[in-house]
């Protein structure tokens, strides 16, 4: 990792001095902007709107629009007369316990090492906001801004969190929230239920950015050359369910199923109208297949019949032939010794 920033931690009369580092980074794919034709890049060119001439960075300036068509112009000497922007502190301002801060107060994450000899007070002040429980809340200016934020410990390293400002978060002003929508406490109990059934452990390992991968399997098919597998579609869900009770009693009933759990045993067998439309579904299956299982039994039924039939035939007429092979062999020798013997 490469610093960003180096400054110290004022914490009363002790200075500490630390390398800031980023501790996040965005693992989004980039892309450039090019010539579908021949993939060549596309540039931009800085031009005044004006005179339409070039402009160089040497003589761009920011500028603050006041309305009406005014422009307020701000130069590089400008801001370089503002304290902030080469104070190189981090102000420890209070500490408080860190339930207190808001999580949506939180921009972006910053390791602080220990810079030089300052690893002695740097455990100090470690291992003393870990006792209490507590974090620091600090002013620290980067990147030309002054910045309020919060210093805690995470895995053996100072964090520093910086914070959006209390005037920068909106207050969501939503219809509903002015109506008097009443909730049943059977309805209440049943969602608490469902929380119940699917509360577990936060591991965010286990989480994967499924869209970044296939975009990412497009890319490397494209440099290989190859074809993209499409992934299977995967069935809509049905329409919501109107009754709340009933689709939040499926609900708890499969995510304890998911769990390897029993379903909950009240009402754990009423039909809801996504089981219902399942249940359809089935029976409408059960029905095309009974006339076609019907037609085979008759036919198979015709074939035994028919085997025994000849098996039957075929016996009785070797039966016959039997019979009346031997009384004619019979009858032959009767004949022969009824006959009288001729004289010499």
């Amino acid at each position: 990792m490469r610093a960003i920033w180096r400054g110290a931690v004022s914490f009363g009369l002790v200075s500490i001095g630390v390398r800031v580092y980023s501790a996040t980074e965005e693992k989004d794919i980039r892309f450039h902007q090019v010539h579908r034709t021949d993939g060549g890049r596309i540039k931009y060119k800085r031009t005044c709107s004006i005179d339409g001439e070039e402009v160089s960075y040497d003589d761009i300036a920011k500028g603050y629009d006041i309305g009406g068509g005014e422009m307020v112009i701000l130069t590089d000497e400008d801001f370089a007369e503002l304290p902030l922007s080469t104070s190189h502190a981090i102000d420890v301002l209070e500490f408080v316990p860190a339930e207190q801060v808001d999580p949506i107060l939180y921009n972006k994450a910053y390791f602080l090492e220990p810079d030089g000899a300052a690893a002695k007070p740097y455990v100090l002040l470690r291992d003393a906001l870990t006792d209490s429980e507590r974090v620091a809340i600090v002013k620290v200016a980067l990147r030309q801004r002054e910045q309020l934020a919060t210093l805690r410990v995470r895995e053996g390293v100072l964090l520093l969190n910086t914070m959006l400002w209390p005037d920068e978060i909106r207050r969501p002003d939503f219809g509903f929230l002015d109506e008097d929508i009443s909730v049943r406490p059977p309805e209440l109990a049943m969602a608490s239920s469902l929380i119940d059934s699917m509360a577990g452990e936060f591991e965010p390992d286990v989480f994967t950015d499924d869209y970044r991968a296939a975009l990412q399997e497009v890319i490397d098919a494209k440099v290989e050359g190859r074809e993209v597998v499409q992934p299977e579609e995967v069935e809509e869900a049905p329409a919501a369910a109107v009754d709340l009770m009933a689709a939040l009693r499926a609900s708890v009933d499969r995510a304890r199923a998911a769990r390897g759990e029993e379903p909950a045993g009240a009402g754990a067998g009423k039909p809801t109208p996504i089981s219902s439309a399942k249940s359809a579904q089935k029976a409408a299956a059960s029905k095309k297949a009974a006339p076609a299982a019907k037609k085979a039994a008759k036919k198979a039924a015709e074939k035994s019949t028919g085997a025994k039939k000849t098996g039957t035939t075929t016996k009785a007429t070797e039966a016959k032939k039997t019979g009346a092979a031997k009384k004619t062999t019979e009858a032959k020798k009767t004949a022969a010794k009824k006959a009288p013997r001729k004289s010499a």
